[in-house]
């Protein structure tokens, strides 16, 4: 005769596998910050969205403070479509006059933002939507350059005082890459490069980068796991990484010097790829730190 709950065991030891292999990370980050740009396909798909608020929120239950800086070029170039306004872009930068910044605002600070705060909440979190004008968090000025790029910015300082408090309370803010200078001017900001300062004026243990690709690619299209400040800038003079995935590497590079642990760029379009990347000891994409 079976055992009673035989049949079982296997998916039992499974289960109890993962959780132990959990449980060095869970004690390792409990109470510290995890910064998390988020873009790509998993801002896009919806099995993929869901997944992502459900590791959201199962980090900050289990002690960890989530930040997360969200993009939306896709979605901004749709609505300007619709509107019959041409995106124009300059070495992938969208080049942002006065009326796209509207549009850029009203996409970015209202439409994409309020729905990653509502699925956050759907699922049992407690999530707050912040531009980088609430509570004056990111002081921004014109990017500079050969090429005019309109309203296009730069961050000059971050303010963390408000996501500070929010972390207090066991709130998760959700970040709009909008910045202001201090005459009240709006500027589209390149979503990474906030998120890497963000997690720099937090002291944060981690920041991790959700792209379309499954990471860090050597000449072969291997990917490469782990990576030291050193090969990482080799990698870029041998023309090994190129593209778009060259400042991706610039902002964990200046954010991993700056005092940050570590920098990881992921798969987003892999199922809870953020939860995988922080609790596994494998992980699933390249972690960019000062030494291997």
């Amino acid at each position: 005769m079976e055992e009673p709950g035989g049949t079982h065991k296997p998916i039992i030891n499974d289960q109890i596998q993962v959780l132990l292999e959990a449980l060095p990370y869970i004690k390792k980050f409990y109470n510290k910050t995890v910064v998390i740009k988020y873009g790509g396909s998993a801002m896009t798909e919806e099995g993929l969205k869901k997944s992502f608020a459900r590791d959201v929120v199962l980090m900050k239950y289990v002690g960890i403070n989530p930040v997360i800086v969200h993009g939306g070029g896709p979605q901004i170039g749709s609505l300007l479509t619709k509107l019959g306004k041409e995106s124009k872009f300059v070495k992938g930068i969208r080049v942002t006059d006065a009326e796209t910044m509207e549009v850029v605002e009203m996409v970015l600070g209202g439409k994409i933002n309020k729905e990653i705060v509502g699925l956050i909440n759907l699922f049992g979190g407690k999530a707050i939507g912040l531009s980088g004008k609430d509570g004056g968090l990111i002081k921004a000025k014109k990017l500079k350059g050969k090429d005019d790029m309109g309203l296009v910015g730069e961050v000059e300082v971050i303010n963390p005082h408000i996501i500070e408090t929010l972390e207090k309370s066991n709130y998760i803010p959700v970040i709009a890459p909008i910045g202001t200078d201090d005459a009240a001017g709006t500027y589209n900001i390149n979503a990474d490069y906030v998120a890497g300062k963000v997690a720099t004026a937090l002291k944060a243990e981690k920041l991790i980068l959700l792209t379309d690709v499954p990471g860090v690619l050597d000449k072969n299209g291997q990917l490469i796991s782990s990576l030291n400040l050193s090969e990482t800038r080799s990698l870029m003079m041998k023309k090994v990484a190129t593209g778009g995935m060259v400042p991706k590497l610039k902002c964990c590079m200046e954010t991993v010097a700056s005092g940050v642990s570590a920098a990881h760029i992921i798969d987003g379009r892999v199922a809870h790829a953020v939860l995988l990347e922080v609790f596994t000891d494998t992980g699933i994409g390249t972690v960019i730190h000062i030494r291997k």
